[in-house]
């Protein structure tokens, strides 16, 4: 006979089930990117997949969402880290062409700022982060590499077994049926929102930063609107992140005019044209404030390094979707009281 009783036991189990979550939890906790890159994926793709699956079978289907995913979105994230590490390491060891103004910016904060040696620290820190945020391709190689094999065999799965899966949510969500399914919807909304909406404003900024700066005379003009594209996921200041120390350098080199036009192009056209499209595209999908998009992008970037600045907007809004079903939950819950 056993010296719990039925209650104890069950209370047992519950703790062991819970210690057992948090080791599995910590264990994974290096692979939370692989989990949300599956989880935004599936979002996105769900409908394409649907489509394919029309006509083909469940496998093929998802072997074609994921290479498809793979070519649009993988790839040019590596690319993007490639080019960056090699830029600024080039700028660390062969800066001929910038030396001029690296005097003159060293020069001024030496005389006004008592920091003689400003920008080299800068230039450390600034290769710091950047190896930080993108893995280099032989250190972490190997865990980039695991970590891409677990997304794509997490989402595999998703799409092959989806009705399963989403009936699996349903059943054991914390929430009632019907907060289940707001919160699936207000996920797909803010996914599209933060994504595809985001996406498409930064690919339209990026485009613009190219042709100023092809139009002002400066080098390397393609390779600073790729640079815009991903920093542009952040409302309002990612782009300017960009133009604007190229205007600081254009006018300490002497060019005061074509400095002068990239300010007012940054300021006329680039940051209007993110809000006006901004606008068009919240009238589609969710209406997510800057404010929120760029305090996700700060939570997600030390999480999850650069792919942070996606999956830390979507985090915090999916925080704030499940507050709101809390209080609904509370409200009802006193009205029946």
């Amino acid at each position: 006979m056993s010296v719990f009783s039925f209650k104890q036991r069950n209370n047992l189990v519950l703790i062991v089930l819970i210690l057992m979550g948090i080791l599995i939890l910590f264990s994974l906790k290096g692979y939370i990117t692989s989990f949300l890159g599956a989880i935004v994926i599936y979002t996105l793709f769900k409908p394409t997949y649907t489509l394919f699956n029309q006509k083909l079978s469940k496998s093929i289907s998802a072997a074609f969402i994921i290479l498809i995913s793979f070519i649009i979105i993988i790839i040019p994230f590596f690319v993007l880290g490639y080019m960056i590490t090699n830029k600024v390491m080039a700028l660390r060891t062969d800066n001929f062409q910038l030396k001029a103004i690296l005097y003159k910016i060293n020069d001024f904060a030496g005389i006004h700022l008592n920091q003689p040696k400003l920008l080299d620290k800068y230039l450390d820190k600034l290769t710091n982060l950047v190896q930080e945020l993108f893995p280099s391709f032989l250190g972490g190689a190997f865990d980039v590499f695991l970590g891409l094999v677990l997304m794509y065999f997490i989402l595999y799965f998703m799409f092959v077994q989806s009705e399963r899966f989403e009936n699996g949510l349903i059943k054991y969500a914390p929430l009632r049926e019907y907060h289940t399914r707001q919160f699936a919807e207000e996920l797909k909304n803010t996914t599209y929102s933060n994504v595809i909406g985001q996406g498409i404003i930064a690919l339209i900024q990026g485009s613009l930063v190219s042709l100023a700066f092809f139009i002002a005379g400066l080098e390397d003009a393609i390779f600073w609107g790729v640079v815009s594209v991903f920093l542009s996921f952040m409302p309002v200041i990612g782009a300017p992140l960009v133009t604007l120390p190229a205007a600081v350098i254009l006018y300490l080199n002497g060019d005061h005019y074509n400095a002068i036009f990239i300010v007012m192009f940054t300021l006329l056209i680039l940051i209007n044209i993110d809000n006006v499209i901004r606008f068009m595209i919240n009238k589609h999908f969710a209406d997510t404030h800057p404010i929120v998009t760029v305090i996700g992008v700060i939570i997600g970037i030390p999480l999850f390094g650069f792919v942070g600045i996606v999956f830390g907007p979507l985090l915090l809004l999916w925080f704030m979707h499940l507050i709101a079903i809390y209080e609904d939950d509370i409200k009802a819950e006193n009205k029946i009281n």
